[in-house]
């Protein structure tokens, strides 16, 4: 199973983006799809994820409202769209899979992306 994230770059304060998170090697039908960050000097947290098998979403506080998460199976892609974003968004941020539930420890998910960095200027 392989993931590749992409979709990075510069933004300004206000601005949005979309993160794709590429699956290879397994059906995206049964799966727990979760979006983490990670800032420089702090901890990786769990921003969002999805159970793809019963398309339920669960999303931290701080991003609730602004980000959404979704599916294509026919591309096997989960998405984060990111939209009125702010500096304290700037992060490198990855996907990850695990079998569902769709839980916030990082160490229970087996298959991480690379990172794709996002940086959001005032």
């Amino acid at each position: 199973v392989q993931l590749q994230a992409s979709g990075g770059g510069l933004v300004r304060t206000g601005d949005s983006l979309r993160l794709s998170c590429a699956v290879s090697g397994v059906r995206l039908d049964f799966d727990a799809v979760a979006w983490f960050r990670q800032a420089p000097g702090e901890e990786r947290e769990a921003i969002g994820c999805i159970n793809t098998r019963i398309d339920h979403t669960w999303y931290l506080n701080a991003v609730k409202g602004r980000f959404t998460i979704s599916k294509n199976f026919a591309k096997n892609t989960v998405y984060l769209e990111m939209n009125n974003l702010v500096p304290e968004d700037t992060a490198v941020y990855y996907c990850a899979a695990t079998l569902p539930p769709c839980v916030t420890v990082a160490k229970v998910y087996e298959h991480w992306g690379q990172g794709t960095q996002v940086t959001v200027s005032s």
